[in-house]
């Protein structure tokens, strides 16, 4: 049946207010029958879906939440259930983040239905914003406390029974009192499983139904040798398993399995949470002013362009507006990068995301929901949060054949154990099945990848994808395009050439009243740099292109522009040493002729030259790559040291320079800003874009550094060969691990306790040892202070 196209006339409040009522109040498993017609709502899918057309087709993407995942065999499985199905076009899952980027044809398929699909093999789909809030995580959590709490109290009481085992010799307990304590820690033994174990052995369950094997296969089937020999040890203590009563050791094992993965849950949180808690900052509900100004509140999703909203303080801004009230005390850091609070005047413009830090402030909407800049902003974050590195993606691949080595490695293990003692075959398959789950191995490269993605997002640095950190670390090269990228992205005035008689404060005042009529960025630049007070006002004639002229009220008459508007001849005037060759300049003429040159420049950025020899400090080699003309290339190239320059080049000039460069061997990174940068961003190795460039050149990057200043370059540059050594370090720590437990579980000297104790610590290592990486950009305030924004530079 088709599908109708996505963002349809949304369905009656009433039939959405129950759906979202049963979505809202989803308790327990999920079942097949649950009602996925939420996702289907239009007015829902436009927070996680974009619609694109391809050749007269709609396409959609949508981004979602996987619940219930726990490991890459998990993704492996929602993968397949989506793959081959009429109308989806391509399924991908991130194991480290369960984000779900799901390609599909609307006129083929329903989103329900995809639901359902993954509803069947034990999953459940969700919009980021309902997995993410709070109650739904309060839930989870919860659930995984009680099991944990239920764990651990079982396994304190079996201990407590089996001690006297340990501490005494064989006939020592009377037979009837040591099976009194044998039942007694198998009724313990039996929440453990019923309950606290529930986790890995539905999982389980779901994989071997759909004829795979994830990383709970091995754990459960760990969990069922031990407590079906112990329970039969214990029905029948003459029988062949008289003596294996392992109770304490599979209880030991559930709570070392399940405080680790709670743990690993928690951190999970902090990482991959660091860009889920800065997707999610806009309000749900907002104070909407009626037109008799009483307030109403309505839903974030309900706001139109036009509304005038009441922002309370410590909330963020629904949208791109215009501040009505007199003044607004505003954090604009995820969009800037800029840790101070900004204030925003009558007439100003705020930011959807930012956040209100004073007094209720009244905004009239201007831009909602996709159209804002914030928006953008998660989309760049989205795609971060869903892309696989490529060692993820190995790691995935080899996860599911590594899990069916691990069982026949325990099969095996068992069978030479047998002939060896059969009283210890079985505990030494259990400990091999535990100790060889690659749990950390599956963890090692995104964990520290969305730890370092998190925490650069936090400093204003957008990492679009995941695999960059590896080609950023890398690099031996590092390319600036000039205009707004080395330079302000403003003009301003270099030098002031007066003739005879006038000083160049002089000049500047005279040029004043042109200037400050025009909006022109040359007229900016001469009012920025101008003294004199402000007079009265001219009238002024604007001619586009060429310049301005005005009639003095003395009756003088004075041109400020190009040498054409002026009537001057610039030959004569470089001859005369009244202006320079190869440099930007402005001319004030009167009724006498020529008056002053004032001699243009961008300006180089003041933090500039800190950034390029910290990259120089890092054995970075830096060169420029620019569009403009040699003499203005130098100007910027020879106070910061730069001796590699190639100037004058169109876009395919400096597409041929960097292949060039590549050939040579050099990896390279290219940070830009313009439209004429997003052929070379899309060449290089890893690309940089500042905040303040052209969207186009944004897409084509892979991070984008909102605060447009150099410095956050290197910090980015860092941060990814810190990355790197932390996902080394992961690597290695969860190749030794492996490398020494399974001899150790093999020769019979690891107990399965001590086995799920070490799986457990070993993905805890991997997480926590990536954490680092999220204090790692925790730069002082005052180093952000010291580095002007650049509408302050």
């Amino acid at each position: 049946m088709a599908a109708p196209p996505p963002f349809a006339e949304a369905a009656p409040a009433s039939e959405r207010t129950e759906k979202l009522g049963l979505w809202a109040g989803h308790r327990g498993p999920l079942t097949v029958q649950d009602d996925f017609r939420i996702l289907d709502d239009p007015l829902e899918q436009r927070d996680f879906t974009e619609v694109h057309e391809h050749g007269g087709h709609t396409v959609c993407e949508s981004t979602l939440v996987v619940q219930g995942m726990y490991c890459a065999a998990c993704a492996d499985t929602v993968e397949a259930a989506l793959a081959g199905r009429d109308g989806v076009l391509e399924a991908q899952v991130h194991a480290a983040t369960r984000r779900l980027t799901l390609r599909w044809d609307p006129a083929r398929t329903r989103l329900s239905e995809l639901a359902e699909a993954v509803g069947r093999v034990g999953y459940r789909l969700l919009p980021m914003q309902q997995a993410w809030a709070v109650s739904e995580r309060t839930r989870e959590t919860r659930r995984a406390l009680w099991r944990l709490f239920v764990a651990g109290f079982c396994m304190m009481q079996v201990m407590m029974y089996t001690w006297p085992e340990y501490v005494t010799e064989p006939g020592q307990i009377p037979a009837d009192l040591l099976q009194l304590l044998r039942w007694a820690s198998w009724v313990l033994s039996l929440p453990v499983m019923l309950l606290a174990s529930g986790p890995f052995l539905g999982s389980a369950w779901r994989d071997l139904r759909q004829g795979r094997i994830g990383m709970d296969v091995p754990v459960s089937v760990g969990i069922l040798i031990t407590f079906g020999v112990s329970t039969l040890a214990t029905f029948d203590p003459t029988g062949p398993w008289g003596q294996d009563i392992w109770y304490d050791s599979l209880t030991m094992f559930v709570f070392f399995l399940l405080g680790g993965r709670y743990l690993e849950h928690k951190l999970r949180d902090r990482t991959a949470g660091a860009l889920d808690a800065l997707m999610n900052r806009l309000p749900e509900v907002v104070q909407r002013e009626r037109p008799d100004g009483t307030l109403e509140p309505v839903s974030l999703k309900r706001l139109q362009v036009g509304d005038v909203v009441h922002v309370l303080p410590g909330q963020a801004f629904p949208g791109d507006g215009e501040v009505l009230s007199e003044a607004a005390t505003v954090d604009e850091a995820l969009l800037t990068g800029e840790s101070h609070p900004v204030t925003r005047r009558r007439g100003q413009t705020v930011v959807a995301g930012s956040h209100n830090l004073a007094a209720t402030v009244r905004v009239r909407l201007q831009r909602i929901g996709r159209e804002t800049r914030f928006a953008q902003i998660v989309a760049l974050m989205e795609q971060a949060s869903t892309d696989k590195p490529r060692l993820a993606r190995l790691a995935d691949r080899i996860a599911a054949p590594f899990l069916l080595a691990v069982l026949l490695a325990a099969a095996l293990a068992g069978l030479l154990w047998w002939q060896v003692d059969p009283s210890r075959a079985l505990a030494v398959a259990v400990a091999v099945l535990i100790v060889t789950c690659p749990c950390a191995l599956s963890l090692a490269t995104p964990a520290a990848m969305l730890a370092s993605a998190g925490a650069l997002a936090r400093r204003g640095i957008l990492t679009r994808r995941l695999q960059a950190f590896e080609a950023l670390a890398a690099v031996d090269t590092v390319v600036f395009d000039k205009t707004g990228t080395l330079t302000q992205d403003r003009v301003v005035v270099h030098d002031v050439i007066p003739r005879d008689g006038v000083t160049p404060a002089e000049a500047l005042a005279a040029a004043l009243p042109l200037a400050r009529a025009s909006l022109h960025p040359v007229s900016r630049a001469l009012v920025a740099a101008a003294t004199a007070d402000e007079g009265p006002a001219w009238e002024v004639h604007e001619t586009p292109g060429r310049g301005l002229s005005a009639r003095a009220p003395d009756g003088r008459t004075w041109r400020l522009g190009s040498a054409a508007h002026c009537g001057l001849d610039e030959t004569e005037l470089l001859r005369q040493g009244r202006t320079l060759a190869d440099v930007p300049c402005a001319y004030l003429c009167d009724e006498q002729g020529w008056m002053a040159t004032f001699v243009l420049d961008e300006g180089v950025r003041p933090e500039a030259r800190e950034a390029l020899q910290r990259l120089r400090a890092l054995g970075v080699e830096v060169r420029l790559l620019s569009g403009d003309r040699l003499g203005a290339a130098l100007r910027v190239a020879r106070p910061l040291g730069i001796e590699h320059v190639v100037a004058g080049a169109t876009p395919e000039d400096k597409l041929a320079a960097l292949r060039q460069w590549q050939a040579q061997g050099r990896r390279v990174a290219m940070v830009g800003d313009g439209l004429n940068d997003a052929p070379v961003l899309a060449a290089a190795d890893v690309s940089l874009a500042l905040g303040h460039g052209a969207p186009l050149t944004q897409t084509r990057a892979d991070f984008v550094v909102q605060s447009g200043r150099v410095t956050d370059v290197v910090r980015a540059l860092e941060q990814a060969r810190a990355t790197m050594r932390v996902v080394r370090q992961n690597l290695a720590w969860a190749a030794g691990y492996n490398a020494l437990a399974v001899p150790l579980a093999l020769a019979g000297w690891m107990p399965p306790w001590a086995a799920g104790l070490g799986m457990a610590a070993s993905s805890l290592l991997v997480i926590g040892n990536a954490l680092r990486l999220g204090r790692r950009v925790g730069v002082p305030a005052a180093a952000y202070a010291a580095a002007p924004t650049p509408a302050a530079a």
